[in-house]
């Protein structure tokens, strides 16, 4: 059902490099007192974000492994998850009845034909469909999600050329549970990366995590993006 890793159609993602060695540390207020988030960075790209401490780690192993049943290949993508629940599970990625938030970032290389045409429009449906033309086209396709609502539609422009969007929406799953989607897609100055942290849960889970999700997603930071 990921509109952008296994829709071979499009053809636009190719040439996958390891382009990030993730780095998990814990990090306290004031260094002092119970640590408050979980940092994930990469101190050589200058790329990281943070999650609240509570949110558990989605084991690498599972990670791959889903690729891997997706039919892609986990080789070369660097890819880190973390569940708030209490049984983390690679497969909560777009799972459609969570009741806490699940969070999900990757960073990827693009092959010349997707650096070329890469657009605002491209980078807004890189997961999920977005754009009124992708909603459509899906839709006759079969796209199972429904009741598209957008929240947020937000142009971010950073240093060192960075630049992206922060999409947030929602969309109804098959049996009725209304699910709210928060995203920032970014890519380089040249386009020959994408950097995606995307956060989502039942509709009345966001609400009820508005203000965590937020510090989540406002952490994203690709060199001096944020």
């Amino acid at each position: 059902m990921r509109n952008r890793a296994f829709r071979s159609t499009q053809g636009l993602i190719g040439g996958l490099a390891v382009l990030l060695a993730g780095v998990l540390t814990t990090v306290g207020l004031s260094g002092c007192g119970a640590p408050a988030y979980t940092y994930v960075a990469d101190s050589a790209a200058g790329t990281y974000y943070k999650v609240p401490v509570q949110w558990h780690p989605v084991s690498q192993k599972q990670i791959d492994a889903l690729f891997t049943a997706e039919g892609g290949s986990s080789a070369g993508i660097w890819s880190t998850a973390f569940d708030a629940g209490s049984g983390p599970n690679a497969n909560h990625v777009l799972a459609g009845d969570l009741s806490q938030p699940f969070a999900f970032a990757e960073v990827l290389a693009l092959n010349s034909t997707a650096s070329n045409e890469l657009s605002y429009n491209m980078l807004r449906d890189f997961m999920l469909p977005v754009t009124s033309s992708t909603r459509s086209n899906d839709a006759q396709q079969g796209f199972p999600l429904t009741d598209f609502k957008q929240l947020v539609d937000q142009t971010i422009t950073g240093k060192q050329g960075v630049h992206g969007v922060r999409e947030t929406f929602q969309y109804t799953f098959p049996g009725g549970a209304a699910n709210t989607f928060d995203e920032d897609v970014l890519t380089n100055a040249d386009q020959t990366e994408v950097y995606l942290l995307m956060v989502h849960c039942t509709s009345t889970c966001y609400t009820q995590n508005q203000n965590a999700i937020n510090t989540v997603m406002t952490s994203f930071t690709v060199g001096s993006s944020t």
